[in-house]
């Protein structure tokens, strides 16, 4: 058997010579017989073999974190663990199943919806820089130009009054044509 998981290996015939003991981690008696969804392991006081449950391979997920782990061992499901995966990463596990913490989850989405209301702002922004580096010079714009300026500041203005608190339901309006 394995000395560290007292796990059934193998069986196999030894010759020992007078004076001679068993190898390490062998047994005199024969293992019981196979069960399935169980390993067949030594008992604690290694006097006899017992059945032990065998999850090995099977994903876990722990109700605290709802971070997965693979069983690699044989043994009872570990504390504070489900075989059932969350749904999202804003689930937590009532002592049954898991439930969506739904404030949680609009508050990430109304944060997210932030985030890209100030990369459409910064995109729009560097459409026209080019611009606005004429008119800090001093420049004149051509009626092109002043044209398009004021769309892209028409656009930051309908992006900065988009309601978030939709979110992730967020209708955003569109870039203007350059």
């Amino acid at each position: 058997y394995d000395g560290e998981t007292r796990e059934y290996i193998s069986t196999s015939t030894e010759y020992l010579a007078v004076g001679v003991g068993i190898p390490a981690c062998s047994c005199l008696d024969a293992p019981v017989t196979h069960k399935a969804g169980y390993a067949i392991c030594r008992s604690a006081d290694f006097n006899s073999w017992e059945y032990v449950p065998d999850h090995r391979g099977e994903i876990i997920y722990s109700t605290e974190t709802g971070e997965s782990k693979e069983i690699t061992a044989p043994g009872d499901y570990p504390e504070n663990t489900t075989t059932i995966a969350p749904l999202t990463p804003y689930d937590e596990w009532d002592g049954e199943k898991w439930v969506t913490d739904t404030e949680a989850q609009h508050s990430a989405a109304v944060g997210a919806a932030e985030a890209q209301r100030q990369s459409l702002i910064d995109t729009a922004m560097a459409s026209i820089s080019l611009i606005q580096l004429k008119l800090q010079a001093g420049r004149k714009l051509m009626q092109t130009e002043n044209t398009r300026l004021n769309a892209v500041l028409d656009y930051i203005d309908a992006v900065t009054a988009t309601d978030t608190s939709t979110a992730p339901d967020v209708i955003w309006p569109e870039l203007p044509e350059a």
